[in-house]
This record gives C-alpha cells, structure tokens and sequence, in this order.
C-alpha cells in the first residue's frame, strides 16, 4: 500500500556542514590544549602547546611589513593570515566566539550554499588579518575566531536589508546586531585592555556585508551579467 503522507519538515533546520566542519576543529583544537594544560594528556610538556601554538600560528602586523618589505612571501607567514582564526588565547575565549560562529553560520547557511560559505569564511578572515597588519601596531596580535564571526554577521545582516527592503521596513534595522555588539565592545573597552582586534572585526564585518550578495546562489551569474550591460 502506498504511503501518501506528506512528510514532516524537521522543526529546525539543519546547520550547514561547512559550519560544522570549521566548528569541530575550532573547538576540537581549543580541547586539546584544555586537556593538555590540565594534564590529562600529552604529559608536561603538553602544559606549552597553546603558547607554542599562538607563536607558531597566530596573526602579527610585523609579518605583513616584513613581507612587504622584503618581497619574502614565506608560506609560513602566508599562513597566519587564516590560521590564526583556530587558536585562542582561553578557554573562555574560544568558547564565546565558537558558539557565535556556529549560530550566526546557521543563520547565514540558511540562505548560502555551503561551497559560498567556505569562501566566505576564508574572504572575511583573512581580509580581517590584511586590514589589521595595515592599520594596527606591530607589536599586537589577532588571535581566535572573532573576526570570522563577524564576517558572518556582514552577511546575516545583508539578507535582513535584503529582507527589510523586501517588505517596506526600515532597513537601518538590519545593522542592530552590530550595533549592539559594537557598542558593548566599546563598553568593555572602557573598563578592560581589549586591544585592537576591533579593527580586523570592523573590517571582516564590511567585507562580510559586501560579499553576501556574491556568494548568494546565482550571485556570480548576476555580477557577470551587470558587468556585460555596462
């Protein structure tokens, strides 16, 4: 007998396997070094993987005046512009902006394919390390997932102007999220040393934003499209 049931729609979409894939090794690698400082594994010298992890893989604008310096584009230092998105300085640290990554990239997942948001996240975090080696001092550091975060809030908030515009509303009220977190940053800014990470998150925000509307589906055919009607 044949079963004419329509089927349930799941009461909660998905997250989008990308997401998940860069949410697992993100906290994955912040577990190891958890376990390791603790002294369930990896014996004591396990004590100094996060250290010689953040020297080995973190974000510093010297790397980008040397290589422009000298022409010395060592893979090494190529690297740090991304890698740097997978190590945290705590526990805590990695917590937070794991857990905003995972939900913001379900938010945007629900309207980009998955091969768009591989390239969005790679576009935002290593825009946010080029605009941050310009503009910070030398001697700072860009560590964790936050700049990545906040590239996926750009492009969450794209699809809400999209969305404001698309019933009337004001679309000023897609830029609220932002709004909130960077007014709370600036909060803590007044009370604690936050450096100037701000400044790669500002930026993976903007190039969150301008990049949406390519990784969209179909978003390459349209930009193709304007560029031949010019």
């Amino acid at each position: 007998m044949q079963d004419n049931r329509i089927p349930e729609e799941a009461p909660v979409n998905p997250v989008a396997p990308v997401i998940v894939v860069i949410f697992i090794v993100m906290i994955g690698i912040e577990g190891i070094f958890s376990l390791g400082s603790t002294g369930l594994i990896g014996g004591a010298q396990a004590v100094g993987w996060r250290l010689g992890a953040l020297n080995d893989y973190a974000f510093s604008p010297g790397f980008l005046h040397y290589m422009l310096a000298t022409g010395d584009f060592d893979p090494r230092y190529l690297m740090r512009f991304f890698t740097y998105a997978f190590v945290h300085p705590t526990f805590q640290s990695a917590l937070i902006a794991c857990v905003m990554f995972l939900a913001l990239g379900k938010f945007v997942g629900e309207a980009v394919k998955g091969p768009g948001l591989a390239l969005l996240f790679a576009v935002t975090t290593i825009g946010g390390a080029l605009v941050f080696g310009l503009i910070a001092p030398e001697g700072d550091w860009l560590i964790g997932a936050f700049p990545a975060t906040y590239g996926m809030i750009g492009a969450y908030s794209y699809l809400m102007w999209v969305y404001y515009r698309a019933i009337g509303e004001n679309q000023a009220m897609a830029f609220r999220l932002i709004g909130i977190l960077m007014a709370l940053q600036l909060l803590f800014g007044l009370f604690f040393e936050t450096g100037m990470a701000w400044i790669a998150e500002a930026a993976a925000f903007a190039i969150g934003f301008a990049v949406a509307p390519l990784v969209l589906p179909g978003g390459f055919a349209r930009l193709r499209q304007k560029l031949q009607n010019r």
